[in-house]
C-alpha cells in the first residue's frame, strides 16, 4: 500500500520546495545550520559545566516526527555535553533529497557530526523510531559508540509482522499526515498553536518553559513536517529490514526504558487496538534485552508511549545508569 503514496508525495515535495523558497523564517534556531552537502541541518548543543576530555557526548535521535529533544537538552546538559539536531524534514532542517530511511539518517547524522567537530565517543539516545537509528548508527560505526539508551524502543521481529489491524492504523496515522500538510499549508494548525491547542491535547505540554514548547511545536505548523512524518512512517518498513544487521552489540551499556502501555487508556483508546499494541510492545522489548550481554531495563509507570513527554527524568535517569556502567567497564 505504501507505493500509493509515493507518487503523491512526491508531488508535495515538489511543491513544498517551490513554495519554501519564497518563505523567510523569522524564527531564529537556537543551534547552528549545517550543510551536508546542497541541505542543511540544525544542529544545537549545550553544555552546563566543562566536558572532561575524552568523556562521552549525548547525542539524541527524535521519534517519528519528533522533535522531544527541545524538552530533554536542559537536563541532559547538566550530566554532560548533550547533542540535539532535527532530522531532513523537521525544525530548522531541510528536506533531503534521500529516501526518509534509517539506513539515509544514519549517515546523514554522521556526516553532520564529522562536518560539525563533535568528536566521539557517543552515548546515543534513540526514542521509538529513533532506537532504529541509533542501533544502525552503533553497528555501521561501533568504534564511536560506548552507550546506548532505547526509550520505548522497536524492534523489527514485531514490526514486521505486525497483524492487520495495527498495519491499518498505521496507514491510517500516514493518511493523517497527509491530511495534516494541507492543514499546516493553509495555516489552521498555526491557528491550533495559537489557541494552545498541543498542551490542550497533551496537558503534560505544560511542565516546560513555553520557549521550549515553541522551538517544538514550530515544526508541526510547517508543511514539510508532515511530508516528512509520512515519509518516514511508510517507510518503516524498509527501515525494519535495514536495522536487522544490528543485534548484537556484545557487552555494550544499553538501557532499555519500557512504557506502561503504548496509549494511556482513554475514551478515543476504545477505537483503536491498543490491546494488540500492547502485546507487540511486550515481544519487542524480549527482544531488545538481547542486543547486548550488558542491557538493562527500567520501566517507567507513569508513561504511555510519549515518555519524553510524560516521565523525561527517566531518559535522564537512564543516560546516567549508561555512564555509570561505561566507568565500571
Amino acid at each position: 500500500m505504501a507505493s500509493y503514496f509515493q507518487p503523491l508525495l512526491l508531488a508535495l515535495t515538489t511543491i513544498y520546495h517551490a513554495i519554501a523558497c519564497c518563505l523567510e523564517d523569522r524564527n531564529p534556531p537556537p543551534g547552528k545550520l549545517i550543510d551536508i552537502g546542497n541541505y542543511k541541518l540544525h544542529l544545537y548543543e549545550k553544555n552546563l559545566h566543562h566536558k572532561v576530555e575524552g568523556s562521552p557526548t549525548i547525542i539524541l535521535e527524535h521519534s517519528l516526527g519528533g522533535i522531544e529533544g527541545y524538552f530533554l537538552i536542559d537536563e541532559l546538559a547538566k550530566i554532560g555535553r548533550v547533542c540535539i539536531y532535527d532530522r531532513a524534514g523537521f525544525g530548522w532542517s531541510d528536506i533531503s533529497p534521500h529516501a526518509r530511511t534509517t539506513e539515509n539518517i544514519v549517515m546523514e547524522l554522521d556526516t553532520l557530526l564529522r562536518f560539525s567537530g563533535i568528536e566521539p565517543p557517543y552515548i546515543l539516545v534513540g526514542d521509538s523510531f529513533g532506537s532504529y537509528n541509533v542501533r544502525l548508527y552503533a553497528h555501521r560505526f561501533p568504534q564511536k559508540v560506548v552507550g546506548m539508551v532505547l526509550t520505548d524502543g522497536l524492534h523489527e521481529s514485531g514490526m514486521l509482522k505486525m497483524p492487520f489491524g495495527l498495519q491499518a492504523l498505521k496507514y491510517f496515522f500516514a493518511s493523517g499526515f497527509v491530511m495534516s500538510l494541507f492543514g499546516a499549508s493553509l495555516g489552521i494548525i498555526r491557528v491550533f498553536k495559537i489557541l494552545g491547542i498541543f498542551e490542550l491535547l497533551k496537558p503534560g505540554l505544560r511542565k516546560f518553559p513555553q520557549y521550549v514548547r515553541q522551538y517544538a511545536i514550530r515544526s508541526f505548523c510547517r508543511p514539510k513536517h508532515w511530508l516528512t512524518m509520512a515519509q518516514e512512517i511508510l517507510n518503516l518498513d524498509a527501515s525494519s529490514q535495514q536495522v536487522m544487521l544490528a543485534n548484537n552489540f556484545g557487552n555494550l551499556a544499553i538501557v532499555s526504558i519500557k512504557a506502561n502501555s503504548f496509549f494511556q487508556p482513554s475514551l478515543w483508546t476504545n477505537f483503536i487496538p491498543l490491546a494488540s499494541a500492547n502485546q507487540l510492545r511486550e515481544t519487542m522489548h524480549q527482544e531488545l534485552m538481547l542486543l547486548s550481554t550488558n542491557c538493562t531495563q527500567i520501566q517507567a509507570h507513569n508513561s504511555g508511549h510519549f515518555i519524553w513527554i510524560d516521565e523525561p527524568e527517566m531518559i535522564v535517569t537512564a543516560v546516567g545508569m549508561v555512564l555509570e556502567k561505561i566507568e565500571r567497564m
